[in-house]
């Protein structure tokens, strides 16, 4: 018994030992705390502010209710793609097989006044033989075409219907990066979709335009970009803000498999609102040009030209009958302001332009050389002129997405030709969707009349009617035999 409770005595002790060792040289581990910061919670719901000032939820039913009316679904119908050759093509196995059947392509357009007409995007009614109009409602109607313009990608189409619900123009330049916006339109036909992000970005150039239209680069592209869900079938619908003012056209997406992928493009409406008037009110758009070549400053360009800008539109080079040239600006100057409105990329510089007509005078402020110098620019047309475009006298090339230039007499004589024009480039139009003629091509008759200039190319294509038979007969340079294109006016 004393054994045991000798025993137990040293047990005891030695824990107490033990316990008092580890608290002398091992420091007990803290109590762990929560320490509450003050500032603003953040809400799970979002947020807006309403006319009175007060912070609201947001809420998008009010602005999809007065958007949906006004946006209509669009079916073009082109009775054939390709008229049949009259020859045996020594290209076709090149450039792949011909569709001769009818086809037909859908998208949206938004009704911008109560007599019925609409905007929507050039591609949507290119060609079209045939348009068709479905409302919300479900009533269709057969659509004219009153113009199109593909360097914005833009078109008007009217419908005989009078009290229509229409969207009006709001200011574009106000917009903010970051502020809500809606996509309404009719994605892979289904009829008013409505879809809600922000606007990611402005002043976008994604080249989408020119490489759409084949060559030149004469494209206005300054778009708003936006993550509001956008798909095909929206082309040609409305981009709005959350009072339901119309900020601009959907016309483009960026995506590796041809859906949305977080990127939208829409035309700013201060760019719709110019076209639409100039094809309502002059059957063509009145574009001024500067008759500059620019490009967007950047930092390599800061160090080859020695630039004491970082952000502007770099003048490289003029055109003939410049207006900007004639008014005193000169190459390597740099574009930072249009009548005082900044300008820190070449989008911006064409966006600011393409809103004026023939006569208007810009007042220009580029940098040169570190100092900045104010200069009057009176614009032209493409023809050098300030006076308005009638439509008969818009060239018809455009019309056919074609360009001609004339031969002189030494290159006819190498050809062993009397007469002809080339074929200097081809965009979309009648002659590259209906033919396969390439570029180069040189045209000697048309329907069997002679052609000795562009001029005359014009001249007898403007007496052809809607639908009459156009056969263009010529030769290629380097394939020297007779060919013959058809297709319909």
């Amino acid at each position: 018994m004393k054994r045991f409770s000798a025993l137990l005595a040293a047990a005891i002790l030695g824990s107490l030992l033990t316990l008092g060792a580890y608290q002398y040289f091992v420091k007990p581990e803290q109590p762990v705390t929560v320490q509450y910061v003050s500032g603003t919670p953040v809400s799970r719901i979002a947020l807006t502010k309403d006319e009175n000032g007060n912070t609201v939820p947001l809420d998008f039913t009010a602005v999809a209710e007065k958007v949906t009316p006004t946006v209509v679904h669009i079916k073009s119908t082109q009775k054939s793609t390709k008229t049949q050759p009259q020859y045996i093509d020594p290209f076709r196995d090149f450039f792949g097989p011909r569709n001769f059947g009818p086809s037909q392509s859908s998208g949206s357009g938004v009704i911008i006044n109560a007599s019925g007409y609409i905007v929507t995007n050039n591609h949507v009614v290119q060609d079209a033989d045939v348009v068709e109009v479905t409302l919300s409602d479900n009533r269709t109607f057969k659509a004219e075409v009153i113009g199109t313009d593909p360097d914005t990608d833009l078109a008007v189409v009217k419908i005989n219907q009078s009290n229509l619900p229409f969207l009006s123009f709001v200011d574009s330049d106000q917009s903010k990066v970051g502020e809500w916006v809606l996509a309404v339109g009719n994605p892979f036909n289904l009829n008013s979709t409505v879809t809600a992000g922000i606007i990611s970005a402005k002043g976008r150039n994604i080249d989408i335009i020119n490489r759409n239209n084949g060559e030149g680069n004469t494209a206005i592209e300054s778009f708003i970009q936006t993550d509001a869900a956008i798909n095909p079938g929206n082309s040609g619908g409305a981009l709005v803000n959350l009072s339901g003012g119309l900020l601009g056209i959907n016309t483009a997406i960026a995506s590796p498999t041809g859906a949305y992928s977080g990127y939208g493009f829409a035309v700013p409406s201060n760019i719709v609102s110019k076209i639409v008037e100039d094809l309502i009110k002059y059957g063509t758009v009145q574009r001024g040009w500067l008759g500059v070549t620019i490009t967007s400053v950047n930092s390599q360009l800061v160090k080859q030209y020695d630039l004491e800008v970082s952000e502007g539109a770099l003048v490289t080079g003029f055109a003939d009958k410049s207006s900007a040239k004639d008014a005193g600006i000169k190459e390597q100057d740099v574009v930072v302001k249009i009548d005082n409105a900044p300008i820190k990329t070449s989008a911006a510089l064409i966006e600011m332009v393409g809103r004026h007509r023939p006569g208007d005078k810009l007042m220009i402020t580029v940098n040169r050389k570190g100092k900045e110098i104010t200069v009057p620019v009176v614009l032209k047309n493409r023809d050098g002129e300030v006076t308005v475009v009638k439509p008969e006298d818009k060239p018809v090339q455009a019309a056919l997405g074609v360009e001609l230039e004339d031969l002189d007499a030494k290159t006819l004589k190498q050809l062993e030709l009397t007469n002809g024009v080339r074929v200097k480039s081809l965009g979309n139009g009648k002659i590259s969707k209906y033919t396969d003629i390439r570029e180069g091509f040189i045209i000697t008759r048309v329907n069997e009349e002679p052609v000795k200039s562009v001029k005359e190319f014009n001249e007898i294509i403007k007496k052809k009617k809607p639908g009459e038979l156009v056969i263009l007969t010529g030769t290629y340079e380097d394939f020297p035999r007779e060919f013959n294109y058809a297709f319909r006016m």
